[in-house]
């Protein structure tokens, strides 16, 4: 690891995309590119070792979600001294800021999510995070366990770009800065579905969002998908109720327990065997089963907590309907009941098709044609896709396993000994950026 954390410089994988990213291929032919992607290559550039900074500083201080304090004050800071027009608190500590640029044009968002995780680091770093915090009634750690810490590090920079070139802009830049995409603590609203109902996607509308999130492949590669990127997350709570009674007298009883483990092993067959799964995945989860206290009392109830995924619309309603179907009627077979929970949460993280073909052509510009990879359906879940649900999207998956590593064995989004090569920053600064310009430079 000797070097990565040695002062920021331009690596020798960086300075090689910016060699590449001198001159484009058309029909074949090495062309130069533009001025403003020039430009906003140099900027980058120049901004690398601060971007750098402002990650290590957000990672060594992580916060929960609906109490990034910390780090929105430091975001709006930079904003402000950018010039920007800044609106903090919203959805509790959400900024947003508005770069209008020099020239007439539509609106473009960019969007990086700010919260942490209730996870203990266990990455030996220099900045690792030491937090603490309560997260619900329990003393915890905190860690950028989903590199969140990157996405803000990244739209500073890109800010800071964007705002060296505001003159040369057509249109406007909407920067939304999100608490709580992990999820609202309990009893609380958040994320960007209550940034939404105050009004962040108001005054000016955008035409289009984009956003980023790091991933274990690569470092500085681009996986994009049209259409179904992520799945739709929705929560699964059941409670079986039976009637208790001794353990050596089940017959006296209903045993919850019994009428659990069929529903358990009958909600298996919803995906394998009742829906087209040619027409697009899912998955049903039990996570979690809890009964009882003795071996010997055969209890009243027993409550099942799980998570469903989907990438279709339709699909999502008809299994939502087939597991209450199922849990209702094993549970009436045996004399006992079930009450079934769906919470939705996260919808589909759609790529809207036409503007991820629009915008193709500047990822494979800024980043080469072999570093942006087609990729398959993830099945974790993004309310980036509550935005989508307003304005055309695109969301993108940015790579940032270390070269010498193998992506496949690396930890995942989420574990305590996730890590991201900070060679990837700069590539997610100079496709957000470039994304924004050569967006806003098209028209609506």
């Amino acid at each position: 690891m000797r070097g990565i954390f040695a002062t920021p410089r331009p690596s020798p994988m960086v300075l090689g995309v910016l060699l590449l990213c001198t001159t484009h291929l058309v029909s074949g032919q090495a062309k130069p590119l533009g001025r403003l992607a020039m430009e906003i290559d140099r900027r980058a550039a120049a901004v690398e070792s601060k971007v750098i900074a402002w990650r290590r500083d957000i990672h060594q201080h992580p916060e929960l979600s609906n109490r990034e304090f910390r780090t929105s004050k430091l975001v709006a800071d930079h904003l402000r001294a950018l010039g920007l027009e800044v609106k903090t608190e919203v959805a509790h500590t959400g900024v947003i800021g508005l770069l209008r640029g020099g020239k007439p044009g539509p609106v473009v968002a960019l969007r990086a999510d700010m919260d942490a995780l209730p996870v203990k680091e266990m990455v030996d770093l220099p900045f690792a995070s030491k937090e603490t915090a309560t997260y619900n009634g329990q003393q915890v750690g905190v860690m950028h366990a989903c590199g969140h810490d990157n996405h803000v590090a990244i739209m500073m920079g890109v800010a800071e770009v964007l705002a060296g070139m505001k003159q040369d802009i057509a249109g406007t830049v909407k920067f939304i800065f999100q608490p709580a995409e992990e999820g609202a603590p309990s009893g609380e609203e958040g994320g960007a579905g209550l940034m939404i109902k105050e009004g962040v996607l108001d005054n000016p509308k955008p035409d289009a969002i984009f956003g980023l999130h790091v991933f274990p492949f690569p470092a500085g590669t681009i996986v994009y998908r049209p259409e179904g990127a992520l799945a739709a997350s929705d929560g699964l709570r059941i409670v079986v109720r039976g009637r208790q009674t001794h353990g050596a007298q089940p017959w006296r009883g209903i045993d919850p327990v019994v009428v659990s483990a069929e529903i358990v092993t009958a909600l298996q067959s919803i995906v394998s065997r009742q829906v087209d799964i040619t027409q697009a995945q899912a998955i049903v989860t039990v996570a979690s089963i809890h009964g009882g206290i003795r071996g010997n009392i055969i209890p009243d109830s027993v409550e099942m907590v799980g998570t469903i995924r989907t990438f279709d619309p339709d699909m999502r309603k008809d299994i939502h309907m087939r597991i209450r179907r199922t849990a209702e009627l094993i549970a009436q077979s045996a004399g006992a009941t079930a009450e079934v929970t769906i919470g939705e949460g996260t919808p589909v993280t759609y790529n809207d098709p036409t503007l991820t073909a629009r915008m193709l052509p500047t990822l494979k510009r800024t980043v080469g044609e072999n570093s942006v990879i087609l990729g398959r359906p993830v099945t974790g879940s993004e309310d980036f896709s509550f935005f989508q649900e307003k304005i055309p999207g695109l969301f993108y998956l940015l790579g940032g396993t270390p070269k010498d590593k193998d992506a496949s064995t690396a930890a995942p989004n989420h574990s305590p000994y996730f890590f991201v090569d900070e060679g990837a920053l700069i590539v997610g600064v100079r496709t957000m950026a470039s994304l924004a310009v050569d967006y806003l430079a098209g028209g609506k």
